[in-house]
């Protein structure tokens, strides 16, 4: 499998980055005048919004707003802005997950509370190092999602494209925390059923990262009530390919490419769809096994044993399946007249990237 480029126009990448530096500029200086040690910490969020990512969230709502218009023309500035404000809940979201999962590395790197922690104890400061690293992650993440309101509510567009798109912005954050929480009960409550990873991936994942960007951009451009139900069907079926392959890589990633620890969803305990689907089709013992892996710190051979036992109970296989059919079904529903050619297009090729990528 070759990696897949992002693709939605040309210059929409770079766009996203630009305002997003413009936007992230203009607070820091708010924060630097308050005090310049607390600037270094949103120095962090500055670093891990600009430095890395593949903007999809943004990329997924300027395709909504694209796919929503006859004219095939650039996105105006003020629009550019409301759907990367969408990066900045993105990262939020981010410092948080590596926080609840524990996590050391993202993108290669050390992880927001990692860095703090570690920058602590090289100053020698009184207190728990990784307490206070987490404390101020938190906080850090939190900075993140108020500078997204900020930037969304002020980005420029027309005052009834914002009431419009409102709803969908709102219902997102909400949607993405309740999937969060729900995927947190089902690692501590040992779950093993398909329904709870399938309803985690529904909406922690595919309508936070697919439908309701879609949904924001297609509002923001003034959609029919019929495009924004064509684009959510596709949002929702490319959201969800999206997790499972997510839940993939989770497992056989490669490091170098993923940033993240080889089988670290086995590390952290997850209750992906791919593990309780393979609870179900492994024999018991190999089920056991599996059971008995997770939440734990595997060595190489107990790593490959498990990875075998996903893949020789057809789990993986199912999976890879599924994708498949949630990709079809995804591009067979902006075949409508509803979806303008060049929108098409570019949701074609987001589909693409998000359920065939390596990271």
């Amino acid at each position: 499998m070759v990696p897949v480029v992002m693709a939605t126009r040309p210059d929409d990448g770079e766009r996203v980055l630009a305002t997003l530096r413009r936007h992230i500029e203009g607070r820091r200086t708010v924060v630097a005048a308050i005090d310049e040690r607390v600037d270094r910490l949103a120095g962090l969020l500055s670093d891990f919004v600009l430095d890395g990512g593949k903007r999809m969230r943004p990329r997924f709502a300027l395709a909504g707003w694209a796919a929503s218009r006859p004219d095939a023309g650039p996105a105006p500035e003020e629009v550019v802005t409301a759907c990367a404000a969408l990066e900045l809940i993105q990262a939020c979201a981010l410092v948080h997950d590596d926080i609840v999962d524990a996590s050391d590395t993202r993108r290669g790197r050390p992880t927001v509370h990692r860095a703090i922690e570690s920058a602590h104890r090289r100053d020698g400061w009184d207190g728990d190092a990784a307490r206070y690293g987490v404390s101020q992650a938190i906080l850090v993440g939190d900075l993140a999602l108020s500078w997204a309101d900020e930037m969304f509510v002020t980005s420029g567009v027309d005052p009834a494209a914002l009431g419009r798109a409102l709803g969908p912005w709102h219902a997102m954050k909400t949607e993405v925390l309740s999937g969060q929480m729900l995927d947190i009960l089902a690692e501590a409550s040992g779950a093993t059923d398909e329904q709870t990873p399938a309803r985690v991936n529904r909406f922690k994942t595919a309508a936070y990262t697919v439908e309701r960007p879609l949904h924001i951009g297609a509002e923001l451009a003034g959609a029919t009530d019929e495009t924004v139900a064509t684009l959510r069907e596709f949002g929702v079926a490319v959201g969800q390919a999206f997790q499972l392959r997510d839940d993939l890589l989770g497992v056989f990633g490669d490091p170098e490419v993923t940033g993240k620890p080889s089988g670290d969803d086995l590390r952290e305990g997850k209750r992906t769809l791919l593990l309780a689907r393979a609870m179900t089709l492994a024999p018991g013992e190999d089920a056991r096994f599996l059971a008995g892996v997770l939440g734990t710190e595997p060595d190489g051979p107990t790593l490959e044993r498990a990875r075998a036992v996903l893949v020789d109970s057809g789990a993986v296989a199912s999976v890879e399946t599924e994708i498949e059919e949630l990709t079809a079904r995804a591009l067979d529903a902006i075949a409508s007249e509803a979806i303008s050619a060049h929108g098409r297009d570019m949701l074609r090729d987001l589909a693409e990237a998000a359920t065939r990528r390596r990271a």
